[in-house]
Order: C-alpha cells, then sequence, then structure tokens
C-alpha cells in the first residue's frame, strides 16, 4: 500500500471549518476513488497545522488523482480561504502497519 501525506497551514480561525470540510466533503470523495483505503487528519490548534494521510492500495490508484485539475486539486479547492497557502505533498511506502 502507499500513503500521500499532506502538511498544510491553517488560517487563523478556521481549524473547524477545515476539520468539517475534511470530513463532510473530501472523506466522501475519497471514498469514491479507485484504491482508497482510508485517511487520518490531524491537526495542531496551537500552531494552526494540520497533516492528512490518505492510504492506497497502489502506487498508481494514489498518484491519479494527483495530475493537474484532478481529483486532489479538486479537492484541495474545497478549503478555499481556511487554508494559508498550498499543501506539501509527500508520497511513502507503507512498511509497516499496527492495529488493535
Amino acid at each position: 500500500m502507499h500513503v500521500r501525506a499532506a502538511t498544510f497551514q491553517i488560517q487563523s480561525g478556521k481549524m473547524q471549518e477545515a476539520i468539517d470540510i475534511f470530513n463532510n466533503s473530501v472523506v466522501p470523495a475519497q471514498k469514491a476513488q479507485k484504491g482508497y483505503q482510508g485517511s487520518y487528519l490531524m491537526t495542531d490548534a496551537s500552531s494552526s497545522k494540520g497533516l492528512s494521510i490518505s492510504v492506497w492500495e497502489t502506487e498508481a490508484d494514489m498518484l491519479a488523482g494527483e495530475s493537474s485539475g484532478g481529483y486532489y486539486e479538486q479537492q484541495i479547492e474545497k478549503f478555499g480561504s481556511a487554508l494559508a497557502g498550498t499543501p506539501a505533498l509527500e508520497h511513502y511506502e507503507l512498511s509497516s502497519e499496527n492495529s488493535p
């Protein structure tokens, strides 16, 4: 499996708005994507930073939505003025998974 990690800065006072957009709009769109396995959103209210991690069955599935004007860009646009700048993306191979 493969992981997309996006780090971003959230505008002051927009933390809950960003969380709501992620839960109510981004997650349903993710679930419709081929190879989607799950996602997590972490936030730090004291620094207004966020980290989104999404897990994908294959590297091709993960990268498919990142083309210009594609799925990923559409999701970022949903946040509008809640984000301060463009998220930084990194890609990883999931090397170990441990669940209870």
